[in-house]
């Protein structure tokens, strides 16, 4: 039997009165999600361990059943490993976000999702004036870059800037969680403030105004750690060959230290205007040729960290119609079975605009199997199904069961 996991990033959220006390994904119209409820088994998973902060990075990995408390070194290092950065032992890598700052308010985290080739041009500036033997800055994709540090203390507490939109930054700056990371912690917050100044008159972010958009004014490092001791997935649950889809580095990062294949899909974005098609060919290629598919569509997350409901709902839409859609219609004609879960990594809800770490919804479809007795896909009705709560590996072993 061959297995794909569709993760809908940030999907799930909290009743919204708007929408009547329901969910966007309760509200919204997913007649394929639905029926894959109606037809397989369903339950609950906790992707953010006691004491992690739910970041996508903390709660896709523990979707593929990682140990956090064991490999967890933060979401640099994962999205190092996507852009081909080789870590050095003595080497702390870090999110470096490109972010939009209004006097001394953080305006947004994503500088007004600006394009990864004007990002391209900032990022490699800030390498030409900040860079040193000691300071990198590497290009990653729309407003997530990567900084590396040689030397630095992973043990200083730096705020994900998606947590904090609309607030003052000064408070919010890095601070030393042990005295011995007072001065990475230093030097972080000198990066930041320098960044502003030679950002403020950069002829990409002059142009941006002129447009009427958010200019990337500040970088904003954050999730400090050093390269993981993952196994792959291979090592873990005997899966011959894999591949991973997703527009986010991150995602790219846990697939590439998971063992599995990094498959680009022309056209996905990371947002709502992402090629929801493509990424159903490519996973429906990428399954004829591996046991396992991992694909990530990051658009609900983003939805929900805009608080923008109606976008959201239309996320989760697109994500039924005409991906979900494609990949159940294909697959049930193959001769060999196919396994589907349909599942978020965490919440993003609407009203606070930011991950929260409330378990989530899941689906298990596998032809032949017995259904429960739920009907819907959502955050609601799957508290009726077989499994409950699962934690750490048990959803991945479940799903992997012949």
């Amino acid at each position: 039997m061959k297995h794909i996991i569709i993760l809908g990033d940030g999907m799930a959220d909290e009743p919204i009165e708007a929408l009547g006390g329901q969910t966007p994904m309760r509200y919204a119209r997913t007649p394929y999600m639905d029926l894959l409820a109606r037809e397989g088994v369903t339950g609950r998973m906790r992707t953010v361990p006691n004491g992690f902060h739910p970041g996508s990075e903390v709660a896709n990995m523990a979707v593929l059943g990682y140990d956090l408390p064991t490999v967890y070194e933060g979401r640099g290092v994962l999205e190092a490993a996507s852009i081909g950065v080789d870590l050095q032992p003595d080497e702390m890598a870090m999110r470096c976000n490109l972010v939009c700052v209004e006097g001394d308010i953080l305006k947004n985290h994503s500088a007004g999702h600006i394009t990864t080739e004007e990002a391209d041009e900032l990022i490699r500036f800030l390498n030409e004036r900040l860079g040193s033997g000691r300071v990198r800055f590497y290009t990653g994709v729309s407003y997530r870059h990567l900084l590396v540090v040689k030397g630095g203390d992973k043990r200083v507490e730096c705020v994900p800037p998606h947590d904090a939109p609309l607030r003052p930054f000064r408070p919010l700056l890095a601070r030393p969680g042990v005295p011995q990371a007072r001065e990475t912690a230093h030097l972080l917050n000198d990066l930041i403030l320098q960044s502003q100044e030679i950002l403020r008159d950069h002829p990409v972010n002059l142009r941006r105004v002129a447009e009427g958009k958010d200019p990337a004014n500040s970088i904003w490092p954050w999730s400090p750690g050093y390269r993981p001791a993952m196994r792959t997935m291979r090592e873990m649950y005997g899966i011959r060959k894999g591949a991973v889809i997703s527009a986010v580095d991150l995602i790219r990062g846990i697939g590439t230290y998971a063992g599995l294949e990094v498959l680009h899909v022309p056209g996905a974005t990371g947002l709502y205007d992402t090629n929801y098609e493509g990424k159903a060919r490519a996973a429906l290629d990428a399954l004829r040729a591996n046991d396992f598919v991992y694909v990530h569509v990051e658009a609900s997350d983003e939805a929900g960290h805009e608080g923008d409901a109606a976008l959201k709902i239309r996320t989760i839409e697109n994500l039924d119609n005409r991906l979900v859609r494609i990949i159940y219609e294909e697959t049930r004609a193959w001769r060999e079975p196919v396994a589907i879960a349909v599942l978020p990594d965490h919440p993003t809800p609407c009203a606070v605009r930011t991950h929260t770490a409330d378990p989530v919804p899941f689906l298990i479809h596998k032809p032949g199997q017995t259904p429960d007795a739920v009907t819907r896909f959502d955050e609601e009705s799957v508290r009726d199904g077989k499994y409950g709560i699962l934690e750490r590996d048990q959803f991945i072993r479940e799903f992997l069961k012949d």
